[in-house]
C-alpha cells in the first residue's frame, strides 16, 4: 500500500501540469506599469507611458510625469515593451465547443429553427483548453454565440478567466442571433468538390414565418405583466427596447438591405450585420441606418471568381473610410480565434489603415457594438484593467509575444496547452 501511495504521489505533479492554470486571484494592491509604449485603443499612443490600476480599475494613465503613491504601489518597469487593451473577439463558439469530432464537447446548437430562448451564458465552459491559448495572443474578452437554425439564441460576453460562467461573464444576453435566408442558396457537390448557386425557392415562405414570429414577440413585449410567461417570446423583449442587439448573419448586399429593413419594420432598435461579404457595395445604406458590420475571416479568397483577389483584405478599410463602424471576427471559429490579432494586421497592410485604426477593429469597435465599452475596449481611467503587455506590435505575428496579461487587474497565468506540448516535444526533437 505504501508503494502505491508513493507511486501516485509521483504522478500527481505530472497530472497537475496537464491541467489549465487556476484563475488569477483578485488584485490585492495597486500596480503601476511604467516605461512602456501605451496603445490606448482610441488612436492615441503614449510613449514612455504610465498606467496605474487598483482593485481592477484603471486609476491613472499618462506619460512619465503621471503621479501616484509609489510607496503603496507595486511598480513594474516595462521599458521597451508595449501595452494594449485586450482584444475583443466576437461571434465565436469559444467555451461552447472543444473537440469537433467529440459530440459530448459540443454545446452550441439546439434542435429546431427558432430558439431565441437558448442562452450561451449557461453553457459556457471556463475549463476549456482553448481559452488559455487565446490569452497568449491578446484575447481576454470573447463573445460566445449559439449556432444553427433561423434564430439561434442569445450570445453573452465573457472574460477569458474565471472559475465558472458567473465569474467570467461581462455582459449577459447581449443579443439575439438571426440567420437571414439568402436570396441565393449555395449547395456543395461532394463528387467533384464544387459549389453551385441557385435561387432560394423557399425564401419568401421563411421570411413570412419570421415576420409573424417577430410580430408576436413585439406584441408580447408590450404586455406589462404577461401570464403565463412565454420564454421564447420573452427572450426577444430587449430587442424592441434597444437593450440587446439583433445580430443578423447575411453576406449578399440584397440580403443585408432586406434584413435591415425587416428589423426596422418589426421595431428592432439595434441591428448588427455579421459576415457582410458584400457590405462594401452598400456602405451608404449602412451608414445612413447606423448599422455596424462584423466581418468574418479575412484570410481567404474572395467569394466571387471575378472579384479582386485582395478584396477580403481590403474590406475593413473600405468600410471604415466610408464611415461604417466595422469590427473583425473569426466567424464561428474556436481554435483559430487565436489568430484574430493577425487579421487586424492584415487590415492595416491593405487599404490605407494605420496600425492604430486597425487595432480599433479588434478592441474599441467590437466593445462598442456589444455595449461593453464602458468596461473594456480602450485603456482609460475608470475602465477595467483588462490589458496585455507585449514584446512588440500586437497585430504582427513576429512580435505578438504576450509577456503579461491582466483581467480586471488580476495577473493571469499565461500557461496553456500549446506551451506544454512545446516543452514536451522540445525534449524529444530538440537534440
Amino acid at each position: 500500500m505504501k508503494k502505491i501511495v508513493i507511486f501516485f504521489g509521483l504522478l500527481l505533479p505530472l497530472a497537475l501540469r496537464a491541467q489549465n492554470p487556476a484563475p488569477a486571484k483578485p488584485q490585492s494592491r495597486p500596480i503601476a506599469l511604467t516605461g512602456a509604449t501605451i496603445h490606448v485603443g482610441n488612436g492615441q499612443v503614449i510613449e514612455n507611458g504610465t498606467l496605474v490600476f487598483d482593485k481592477g480599475i484603471i486609476t491613472a494613465i499618462g506619460n512619465a510625469s503621471t503621479t501616484f503613491d509609489r510607496t503603496a504601489t507595486e511598480v513594474l518597469n516595462l521599458t521597451g515593451k508595449h501595452i494594449f487593451p485586450s482584444l475583443v473577439s466576437m461571434g465565436t463558439t469559444v467555451g461552447l465547443q472543444e473537440i469537433a469530432s467529440v459530440r459530448a464537447t459540443l454545446d452550441f446548437q439546439e434542435v429546431g429553427e427558432i430558439n431565441p430562448h437558448v442562452r450561451a451564458l449557461i453553457a459556457y465552459n471556463t475549463d476549456s483548453e482553448i481559452i488559455p491559448t487565446l490569452r497568449n495572443t491578446g484575447i481576454l474578452v470573447s463573445q460566445a454565440v449559439p449556432q444553427g437554425g433561423l434564430v439561434s439564441g442569445q450570445s453573452s460576453v465573457f472574460y477569458g478567466d474565471g472559475w465558472n460562467w458567473e465569474d467570467a461573464v461581462l455582459k449577459k444576453d447581449d443579443g439575439v442571433w438571426l440567420s437571414w435566408p439568402p436570396y441565393l442558396a449555395r449547395s456543395f457537390n461532394p463528387e467533384d468538390f464544387t459549389f453551385s448557386i441557385k435561387k432560394n425557392e423557399k425564401r419568401a415562405e421563411v421570411i413570412q414565418s419570421l415576420r409573424a414570429y417577430f410580430a408576436d414577440a413585439k406584441a408580447y413585449a408590450e404586455i406589462a405583466d404577461p401570464a403565463p410567461v412565454n420564454l421564447r417570446l420573452a427572450s426577444m423583449k430587449n430587442l424592441f427596447s434597444g437593450a440587446a442587439n439583433l445580430y443578423v448573419r447575411a453576406d449578399y448586399a440584397k440580403d443585408i438591405i432586406e434584413a435591415v429593413q425587416f428589423a426596422k419594420e418589426m421595431g428592432v432598435q439595434k441591428v448588427v450585420i455579421m459576415g457582410g461579404d458584400e457590405s462594401h457595395k452598400i456602405t451608404g445604406f449602412l451608414k445612413e441606418n447606423q448599422v455596424p458590420v462584423v466581418l468574418e475571416e479575412l484570410h481567404r479568397l474572395p467569394s466571387r471568381p471575378d472579384d479582386d483577389v485582395y478584396l477580403p483584405y481590403e474590406l475593413p478599410a473600405r468600410l471604415h473610410k466610408a464611415g461604417v463602424k466595422v469590427a473583425l471576427s473569426y466567424g464561428s471559429g474556436w481554435w483559430r480565434t487565436r489568430n484574430l490579432a493577425f487579421q487586424g494586421g492584415t487590415a492595416a497592410g491593405f487599404g490605407d489603415l494605420t496600425p492604430d485604426e486597425a487595432l480599433q477593429l479588434v478592441t474599441r469597435n467590437p466593445a462598442e457594438i456589444m455595449g461593453v465599452a464602458q468596461q473594456v475596449g480602450t485603456l482609460e481611467k475608470g475602465k477595467h484593467a483588462t490589458l496585455v503587455v507585449a514584446r512588440g506590435d500586437l497585430l504582427d505575428m513576429r512580435s505578438n509575444v504576450i509577456e503579461k496579461a491582466y483581467v480586471k487587474g488580476a495577473d493571469v497565468n499565461l500557461d496553456d496547452k500549446h506551451k506544454r506540448l512545446y516543452e514536451k516535444y522540445k525534449e524529444k526533437y530538440g537534440h
